[in-house]
């Protein structure tokens, strides 16, 4: 007998299954996991309007919580669709906007008043979060500079997102005393504020629901039915938020996928869902492993990947899509070669009809995105960025740069207005704009200003003295712009000023980002100085001037290439995708080395699920033989989950064919139609012929005279050694240069030493 198609009055003929067993259900626990792409949002949209319309359920009787503004937005304009005027007085919202609400509604209750919060109580956003450390720190006379703000603000967050008060923090090392002192007067202080941070709003509900049970019996008797999306991104304030909230009734609904857990690093744990079932004995378990998104040879090979985690909850995702074209690997000789093979890619599509609006490219991290953007600028072709900043417009690279252009003209007055006081010297707006003023009267810029400081009769002695130590810094920067090449001119700068060391100082994965794209800008720099011969500081400036003013604009409807990190696709989908950067130590990233956390493995193949079930019709993996990032060059071991890769799903493009002779690369025709130019070609040493190879040769091996290891001259570069030698049309060898770093160059032109 086939299943019902309705139920009363709600249309449940586009459910298959597994989702009508989930809206369906009755009371109690439910852990619905929902696999990539088979529709979690329907089964939490019927489910709620089968509540609502079929079970006479009064709608403010009902709490569903997401993570993000437009997930709830979303949620709520299919339930406007659903049911229309019959979801008024639901609650969707984010788990911060809820806790909020409910604190105001009930702050009359004995668990909050015992914590002081008032109902007209402050929100404070991050900055002011941290500035209020910044001044119990100051008034602690810690300092700041050996301990940044913001280290000490992620520790109470974390503190917090334990559910652990200012008393509970375990002492036993000095950092974790210096934390405990700064979290017990920075507590007191925002009580005396009546302000809460985002932290708050979670960490004191949970407290109080805890602590005060006719608060627990209040709300969790007021919503009979919680619903949770996205439950594997859950920490643990969260988890105890919702167990508070379903201690009354157990009607908990919980939607998400373990194996999409990837917010590991801000505190999500996935066991919230995979141990669910432990702590609401009777949990109805549910799958949903349909996938209405990707084609069958796509969901192959993500499977192939994600199976390998150890734990997990078993699923085996299917489709009736098609089959599907193979994934294609593509072999890459290096980080610019890749960015071409993205352009070649996407005018091929166009040509072909595809709205480049429907093509996406993944990168692991930011600091990849700045050749690929270049790429695309030379080619034309329009693009956005999703959750980041373009390269050349990320605050940081943007500080440097201006450093670089004062060094190169003094009297560019705004990019040294952005550096006098970056990073931090104690030059504030008073001191600036009194130096605006001796430069007007005097007729000079502002350089001329600070070039005479001293004789200012508008600046005092301290700000003097701060102004001469900005000068001097500058003088000397400007003598090592004169004497230095341009390949070491970048990490001097940095060097020399504190910026790198401000960075370091700064333990957070922001800061590790910043100084990620700052050595992505060294590196640039670097391979400027190796590809010029007349390679100096103007000349720099002048391409990346050009490049940046090339930008796109975000605003708009014109169709556009999406660029973003593998973090900033979840919850997307697109037609075609490209994961650039497929390498060891680039993706995966972390789990690798000998000593680390394996867990950080798994969540780096949890991302690589993530990037391949975003594609629809085409997923495209590439990998660099030689990937110059971070001011290094290294080389490019294809990633794991390259090799994992079922071979009858896969097209390997120019990759290594897998033999008893691993080191020889052999190459087949270019998936794409325009042209492809050889790493001899783009180095001006004439065409590609047909059937051309190159070898990686072992240790020890010999070609034409030259050897692994061996020491050679070059004109320009001087002594270096052999680290590689390569076969090709034009012989080259990988030569290391000591103060020029790695050059890849025709035997030609060395000469043994």
């Amino acid at each position: 007998m086939p299943p019902e198609q309705t139920i009363g009055g709600l249309d449940l003929a586009g459910l298959n299954p597994p989702q009508r067993e989930a809206v369906l259900h009755g009371d109690g626990p439910l852990v619905v996991f929902a696999g990539a792409g088979s529709g979690k949002t329907r089964v939490i949209t019927h489910r709620i309007a089968h509540l609502i319309a079929e079970r006479g359920v009064a709608p403010w009787r009902i709490l569903a919580v997401t993570f993000t503004n437009k997930a709830a937005g979303e949620m709520r304009e299919r339930l406007a669709a659903l049911v229309g005027g019959g979801a008024r007085g639901l609650q969707v919202g984010t788990f911060h906007a809820t806790c909020a609400r409910l604190l105001r509604r009930h702050v009359e209750y004995p668990g909050l008043q015992a914590q002081a919060v008032r109902r007209d109580f402050t929100i404070y956003d991050d900055q002011d979060q941290r500035a209020m450390v910044k001044r119990v720190m100051d008034e602690l006379n810690l300092s700041t500079k050996q301990l940044p703000p913001k280290r000490v603000q992620g520790a109470i967050n974390q503190a917090k997102q334990e559910v652990l008060g200012p008393d509970d923090v375990e002492l036993g090392d000095p950092w974790r005393e210096i934390v405990q002192r700064v979290y017990a007067l920075y507590d007191e202080k925002m009580r005396a504020a009546g302000a809460l941070d985002f932290g708050d709003l979670i960490y004191r509900l949970v407290v109080a629901l805890e602590m005060d049970d006719a608060l627990r019996e209040e709300l969790a008797g007021r919503f009979r039915y919680v619903l949770v999306d996205e439950f594997q991104d859950t920490n643990h304030a969260q988890f105890r938020l919702v167990k508070a909230l379903g201690s009354v009734h157990g009607n908990l609904c919980v939607v998400g996928d373990d194996d999409q857990s990837i917010y590991r690093w801000r505190g999500a744990d996935r066991r919230n869902i995979l141990d669910f079932r432990s702590t609401w004995p009777g949990t109805r378990i549910i799958k949903l492993e349909q996938n209405y998104r990707s084609t069958q040879r796509i969901l192959r090979v993500a499977h192939a990947v994600i199976r390998r985690n150890l734990e997990r909850e078993p699923k085996q995702m299917w489709t009736e899509n098609p089959e599907g074209d193979p994934v294609l690997v593509v072999r890459t000789e290096d980080e610019r070669d890749e960015g071409r093979m993205v352009v070649r890619g996407a005018m091929e599509l166009r040509q072909k009809g595809e709205p480049l609006r429907e093509i996406a490219v993944f990168y692991r991290t930011h600091a990849q995105s700045r050749v690929i953007e270049e790429a695309l600028r030379q080619a034309n072709l329009p693009y956005r960025i999703v959750g980041g900043v373009r390269f050349y417009d990320r605050a940081e690279v943007k500080d440097l740069l201006a450093y670089l252009r004062v060094l190169h003209n003094p009297d560019d007055d705004v990019s040294l207005l952005r550096i006098i006081n970056t990073p931090t010297r104690g030059i504030g707006k008073t001191t600036i704009s009194r130096l605006l003023d001796d430069a007007a009267e005097a007729g000079t810029g502002v350089w001329g200003a600070v070039r005479d400081a001293d004789e200012s009769r508008r600046l005092g002695a301290g700000a003097k003295k701060k102004v001469r130590a900005f000068r001097e810094l500058m003088e000397k920067l400007r003598d090592e712009a004169f004497h230095l090449p341009l390949a070491d001119l970048g990490g001097a700068v940095l060097e020399d000023t504190g910026y790198l060391q401000v960075l370091k100082n700064d333990d957070s994965p922001e800061a590790d980002a910043r100084l990620e794209n700052l050595q992505e800008l060294v590196g640039s720099m670097q391979f400027f100085a190796s590809e010029r011969e007349e390679a100096d500081l103007a000349s720099f400036l002048e391409e990346v001037t050009l490049q940046s003013d090339v930008g796109e604009d975000d605003g708009g409807e014109e169709d556009k290439l999406t660029l973003m990190t593998v973090h900033a696709a979840k919850g997307l989908e697109f037609d075609t995708v490209m994961v650039t950067g497929l390498e060891e130590g680039m993706f995966p990233m972390r789990g690798t080395a000998p000593g680390e956390d394996p867990e950080e493995l798994e969540e780096e193949r949890r991302l690589a699920y993530v990037a391949f079930t975003r594609a629809r019709r085409r997923l495209i993996l590439s990998y660099a033989a030689v990937r110059r990032i971070y001011g290094q060059t290294r080389p490019g071991d294809p990633s794991r989950f390259l090799h994992e890769v079922p071979r009858e799903d896969a097209k390997w493009i120019g990759a290594e064919v897998r033999s008893s002779r691993p080191s020889r690369r052999a190459y087949v025709p270019d998936p794409w139609d325009a042209p492809r130019r050889s790493p001899a070609e783009e180095a001006g040493l004439g065409p590609r012929e047909a059937g051309e190879s190159y070898i990686d040769y072992s240790e020890g091996s010999d070609f034409g005279g030259f050897t692994t290891g061996m020491m050679v001259r070059h004109p320009k570069f001087g002594v270096g050694q052999v680290r590689r030698v390569e076969m090709g049309m034009v012989p080259k060898a990988h030569v290391l240069f000591p103060g020029w770093g790695p050059k890849t160059l025709a035997v030609k032109y060395l000469e043994p030493v």
